[in-house]
């Protein structure tokens, strides 16, 4: 009995599949990518000797139309040869043997579901196309862009709220204040969701996304620099530590203060008196399980104790840290960047040369610069700053004093993971849980 298999993969959509997927014992594995010429040595061969058994993986690889497939299909029929389709749904005959060959009969109950595939696959190619052009997308442009002929265009009027968007955010951390913010300053009511969206929209960065989870960088004006982007990335990761609603809360501490008796979050409660003015602040655990509950604590005296704690303790947790050598990873990713944008620019000249045709260059090109995006992302992921050089700035009590609290909210949770209460008796002290100690 002879056994043969026939893989056809287009390179706009898929990589070339493992020849050893199919389970049998083959004699010969025929193998297209693009065109189908082996296509065309296979119908040869079996003309003067027909297999057996042709295992496909899907029946549309025969051809680019329903009328191609059916043809193929026909003369390989007439041959003697039986089809075995692996991938494709068994018919109502073929409940129990879904990989019998395929007959005259269940051909046409499949041709509706066939022409369905072959139409899918003409427009995937389509935007496969255009992602290798580095066009934009289907779909209406991102709030703050236009589409243009080949790329998105700077909308400036939209632009500037996007822009504000992003830099209130990087001023103090707080995802629900700058949607406040564009609120009152521009009448532009967004959610939440839509403003987590504009900051991590690979768009306004300058990059292109598209559905198989690629990114190619550098395809048209930014909104938000590199630098940004960074930050704002790092500061999304930091909030994602904190219970919710705690990264925007008017107080510095919120969210980070944690009773080391009950292990009790804490809330801020402000609490006035009767025709008096001024209000008083306390920490008080709002899970405790005891009876009688722990006590709350006046919030400005743990304020006090806790910029203390970090101007005594985080030098020394820093001085004790392990540092890996940043400058040196950051050089060899930027090396590798430049390596592959050097590649890049080289291609339209080896296409000039003859060596490379057209087809071939763009998709080297598209595979450098979604190489590139990554190599970009991981550099981004990166500190921005020198740790030891920060802890010594932060370690000076009047740093803390002259801050607002949105601003002390900032610094807070760029060091702290938590703050601990531990209770002796009436007494209390703070014990400091820095985000680079577990």
């Amino acid at each position: 009995m002879k056994i043969i298999a026939y893989i056809y993969s287009d390179p706009l959509l898929e990589s070339s599949p493992d020849p050893d997927i199919w389970g049998w014992e083959i004699d010969r594995v025929y193998r297209d990518l693009g065109d189908r010429a082996e296509l065309e040595q296979l119908l040869e061969t079996a003309r003067q000797h027909p297999p057996d058994y042709l295992l496909v993986r899907r029946l549309e690889e025969f051809g680019d139309s329903v009328r191609e497939v059916c043809d193929r299909l026909a003369e390989l029929e007439a041959l003697g040869t039986a089809i075995v389709a692996i991938e494709s749904k068994p018919m109502p005959s073929q409940t129990d043997a879904p990989t019998s060959p395929v007959t005259r009969g269940d051909l046409l109950q499949l041709l509706g579901e066939l022409q369905q595939r072959q139409r899918s696959r003409q427009i995937r190619k389509g935007h496969a196309r255009n992602r290798i052009k580095a066009l934009p997308p289907p779909g209406k442009a991102p709030y703050g862009y236009r589409r243009g002929k080949d790329r998105y265009a700077v909308d400036r009027s939209a632009a500037i709220v996007v822009k504000d968007f992003v830099e209130r955010f990087l001023l103090y951390g707080s995802l629900r204040g700058a949607v406040r913010y564009i609120d009152r300053k521009y009448n532009k009511k967004i959610s939440a969701t839509t403003g987590r969206r504009w900051l991590t929209n690979p768009a306004y960065r300058g990059d292109l996304a598209y559905k198989n989870g690629e990114t190619i960088a550098n395809t048209h004006v930014p909104i938000i620099s590199r630098e940004e982007a960074a930050q704002v990335d790092r500061l999304l990761r930091r909030n994602r530590r904190l219970p919710p609603r705690t990264a925007s809360a008017p107080r510095s501490l919120a969210g980070l203060v944690v009773c080391g008796e009950c292990e009790s979050p804490t809330t801020v409660t402000r609490v006035t008196r009767r025709q008096k003015p001024g209000e008083y602040l306390y920490l008080r655990p709002h899970r405790c399980p005891r009876q009688p509950k722990c006590k709350a604590i006046a919030y400005d005296r743990v304020l006090q104790s806790t910029i203390e704690r970090i101007c005594q303790d985080l030098p020394r947790a820093v001085a004790a840290l392990e540092m890996p050598d940043l400058g040196s990873f950051k050089q060899q990713l930027t090396g590798a960047i430049a390596d592959k944008q050097g590649i890049l620019d080289r291609l339209p000249h080896l296409c000039a040369q003859g060596i490379l045709d057209r087809e071939t260059e763009e998709l080297r090109a598209y595979k450098l610069r979604t190489e590139i995006s990554q190599l970009q992302g991981q550099l981004a992921e990166l500190p921005p700053v020198n740790l030891r050089e920060t802890a010594q700035a932060v370690s000076i009590p009047q740093f803390w004093q002259d801050l607002s609290e949105a601003e002390r909210r900032f610094y807070f949770r760029e060091f702290i993971r938590k703050i601990e209460i531990l209770r002796d008796g009436n007494e209390w002290t703070l014990n400091l849980i820095f985000i680079f100690e577990f």
